[in-house]
């Protein structure tokens, strides 16, 4: 969508959406209230589930919208919001409670675009990876909060800051022409995090996420991967070295999608900090270490950024409207981000899906796999692509598709089976090719989804 667009949109989603919401601060039990109120309002495209506990038993709950919840459909994306990971920066927490109310509403109110957002996403909405830090945080309140009081979590870990390290095995990898994409977990990784950080690990490990942001403060731009830089020569904490991931392209323009439809992130001047389009590279802006974003990107299929929403991280509530007004476009424009590029089914012969199978898209060296039910999502940017599905134990399938700027290209791979054969079979079929060879050329057989080789 064209820039100038977006305010002429926001303000008729604004004028669709003028229902009175309640601006307050969510202690937890009233956070868990509203979740439940919201679920009770809209029963038929809603359901709440908690990945765990917190170290002090405090469930983290998720609101999910979906036309079918707690059910994957095939070809229907996941996607993620995920808020309050350090607890004393709130106003994520708040916007995601907002968010859920007003998508239930306009979804009530018969508002077509969230409609038909509901029914073709399936939408995870977690407004507080860290309740206990937001408790000791919230305790203080905002005219007392300190810079630091309830970031980390009840045993004083920056949650942030507590992921596998990832980056570091996948720079050494790369080094020696490895893959940095589904790099697998360290042996000991369990007893190196904590519960919130384990619960969300075993949660995206368990849904084909797709697209996501987690929601933070004290700054105002859309932050990208890679967070960590390579080069770590330097000691000091705020490294600036550039580090574009093979999505570089695509990660820009999501996180401008976010900036330009915020009423104010993209004019780049924000809590005196300076960010041309009100967006940063990671490593750019300073290195971070074992961070979330980096590590759905390079343990999952899902492309994460990173929401720096507020100079204030504990807003006053008489400034929650107004955050709020200036969110609200951006926080629906980045959900439908999530249809783009390519999906389709791998299947075999007998088309049976098949999960796992791994989709290259040639001169971006980052592949994806599909989930269980043989589908998969590949966002791209408009253009035309080379794409290779493969799987063990099948005949990998290669096809030629271009992506348009609107909805997903719908592209399919129907995989071969490998004809394993013995010895003896192998050196008579190969004489007998090459007396047939002798009379006529071999063309490889091809099919209308690409060539079979």
């Amino acid at each position: 969508m064209a820039r100038w667009l977006r305010p002429l949109v926001g303000a008729l989603l604004l004028l669709e959406g003028a229902a009175a919401l309640s601006f307050l601060h969510h202690r937890y039990e009233e956070l868990v209230q509203a979740l439940f109120r919201v679920q009770s309002q809209c029963p038929y495209v809603t359901r709440i589930y908690s990945i765990g506990r917190s170290v002090e038993g405090r469930h983290l709950y998720v609101l999910e919208f979906s036309d079918y919840p707690g059910i994957h459909e095939p070809l229907e994306p996941e996607f993620k919001y995920v808020g309050n990971m350090h607890g004393n920066e709130v106003l994520g927490r708040e916007l995601l409670l907002q968010l859920s109310e007003f998508l239930c509403e306009e979804y009530r109110r018969g508002n077509e675009r969230i409609t038909r957002l509901i029914h073709d996403t399936r939408i995870h909405i977690m407004p507080s990876m860290n309740p206990d830090g937001y408790e000791v945080a919230a305790k203080q309140g905002p005219d007392s909060n300190g810079y630091l009081t309830g970031r980390n979590n009840a045993n004083g870990v920056d949650l942030n800051r507590n992921f596998p390290d990832l980056n570091t095995l996948m720079y050494y990898s790369r080094e020696i022409s490895g893959p940095n994409h589904h790099i697998p977990l360290p042996d000991n990784w369990k007893s190196q995090v904590e519960p919130e950080t384990l619960a969300v690990i075993q949660w995206i490990s368990s849904y084909n996420f797709v697209l996501s942001a987690n929601l933070h403060g004290g700054a105002v731009v859309a932050n990208y991967p890679y967070d960590k830089s390579q080069d770590q020569r330097f000691r000091s904490h705020r490294r600036t070295v550039n580090t574009p991931t093979p999505d570089d392209k695509l990660f820009q323009k999501l996180a401008k999608t976010y900036s330009y439809a915020h009423s104010w992130m993209h004019r780049g001047w924000n809590c005196g900090d300076y960010f041309a389009d009100g967006i940063t590279n990671g490593a750019s802006w300073y290195s971070l270490s074992k961070g979330m974003q980096d590590f759905n990107y390079l343990y999952t299929n899902c492309f994460e950024i990173t929401l720096e929403l507020s100079c204030n991280k504990f807003p006053p509530e008489e400034d929650l409207e107004r955050q709020w007004m200036a969110n609200r476009e951006a926080l629906v424009a980045f959900i439908e981000e999530v249809h783009q590029g390519i999906k389709g089914m791998v299947s075999d012969e007998n088309n049976n899906g098949i999960a796992g199978a791994v989709i290259s898209v040639q001169g971006i060296s980052h592949d994806i796999t599909s989930g269980d039910m043989g589908d998969y999502f590949r966002l791209l940017l408009p253009g035309t692509y080379t794409v290779t599905a493969s799987a063990e134990g099948y005949q990998p399938l290669t096809v030629t598709t271009t992506v348009g700027p609107a909805a997903p290209s719908l592209v399919h791979f129907q995989l071969k089976q490998e004809v394993v054969r013995k010895p003896a079979e192998r050196k008579a079929s190969g004489t007998r090719m090459n007396n047939k060879a002798l009379q006529k050329k071999v063309v490889p057989r091809a099919t209308h989804q690409g060539t079979q080789r």
